[in-house]
């Protein structure tokens, strides 16, 4: 069994939007199924700290930083027509930042082998001056450049699932070969970026790595692309840590988006990554909570997902497959657009992974 972490607080509970899509209930409801599943005694909990002045400013431009402040001292408001802020939601977001930092920090001090954040607000929209996609302040790229800094790793990867595609992270990193970064997400949907001409630039050419998916995408086709494209990319890069962007918003129960994943697909998602770790970077894994808005859903892909860090068997899905593949509807034919990435990329599949997931132990991966 692996030592897992477990990063979270009740300052995060304290970012008041409302009935807003990303709410509170998000982390109440994925807390307390951790605990009635008993899984919690399986985890080393951390305590997250509010990230510093500094180390924001590692990602975002001061005046953003104090932009943000000054509207929460205010009361908060609505900065645009999907991200909210309230009084305390400034806390919660240093806090959101710090503990994207600690789970990265736990496993680089070998404190635990590997670490999950549960934060909020989510991060990965958000740019160097601007809040957007419900994201405040960019948690997993402040953690990503604050290893950087305090270890002086060379090569990070980002694998991003969320369903959204990781416009403000792609932004942090387009000309900064230090850091791979992986999204797998819907196109077209919201910001509308990922698109698979966008490789990054200068040095960084080829470390920006889009995988834009079409809708009614399910299990078979996320994991032809891990297989395809997830897995030569980040052997090719050898990165020195893996971190995750782990939103939920993909499954087939989230109305935020089209696309048809089940809980059990996560974790054939995660078993890959952990086998990444594994194989790449001596277990060095450290994810980050992004989206994920049905309730049921979240919390048991959640749950499936700690499952894979801690080396426990897959259960059974609460949920169920999804509905739309129990038809004869034929799901979309992603083999062109793989193909299309794979030379874009110069890829090779050398080391096809085997397709028989129920177990996160690696010699089954």
């Amino acid at each position: 069994m692996m030592r897992t972490g477990v990063i979270y607080d009740p300052v995060y509970l304290e970012h008041e939007t409302g009935e807003h899509p990303e709410n509170s209930s998000r982390l109440s409801s994925i807390m307390s199924y951790l605990e009635e599943s008993s899984l919690t005694s399986q985890l080393v909990p951390i305590a997250p700290r509010a990230a510093t002045i500094d180390e924001l400013s590692l990602i975002h431009h001061i005046s953003y930083i104090d932009y943000i402040r000054s509207i929460c001292d205010y009361g908060g408001k609505c900065i645009d027509s999907d991200t909210i802020v309230s009084p305390h939601s400034y806390t919660a977001a240093i806090f959101a930042a710090g503990g994207a930092i600690t789970a990265a920090e736990s496993v680089m001090e070998g404190n635990v082998d590997n670490a999950f954040a549960l934060v909020r607000p989510p991060g990965h929209h958000a740019t160097p001056r601007e809040a957007m996609g419900f994201c405040i302040f960019n948690n997993i790229a402040i953690a990503a450049k604050y290893i950087i800094s305090k270890y002086g790793l060379e090569r990070i990867a980002i694998i991003d699932f969320d369903v959204h595609h990781c416009n403000g992270t792609q932004i942090a990193f387009e000309s900064k070969p230090e850091v791979l970064c992986v999204s797998i997400h819907q196109h077209p949907l919201f910001p509308g970026t990922g698109r698979i001409d966008e490789t990054g630039s200068g040095k960084a050419m080829g470390t920006n790595v889009n995988i834009p998916l079409p809708p009614r995408c399910g299990d078979s086709e996320y994991e032809l692309a891990f297989k395809q494209i997830i897995v030569p990319v980040v052997k090719r890069y050898q990165p020195q840590l893996i971190l995750v962007s782990a939103g939920f918003d993909a499954h087939w129960a989230d109305t935020i988006s089209s696309m048809q994943v089940s809980v059990k697909g996560f974790f054939r998602m995660m078993s890959i990554i952990k086998y990444l770790a594994e194989e790449e970077c001596n277990n060095r894994l450290a994810a980050v909570l992004e989206g994920g808005y049905h309730l049921d859903a979240l919390r048991a892909s959640v749950k499936a997902t700690f499952d894979v860090l801690i080396g426990n068997d897959y259960t059974k899905d609460p949920l169920g497959p999804s509905p739309y593949q129990s038809t004869r509807e034929k799901p979309p034919d992603i083999n062109y657009l793989i193909q299309r990435i794979q030379e874009v990329h110069r890829l090779t599949v050398e080391e096809p992974v085997s397709s028989q997931p129920v177990k996160a132990n690696s010699s089954q991966i």
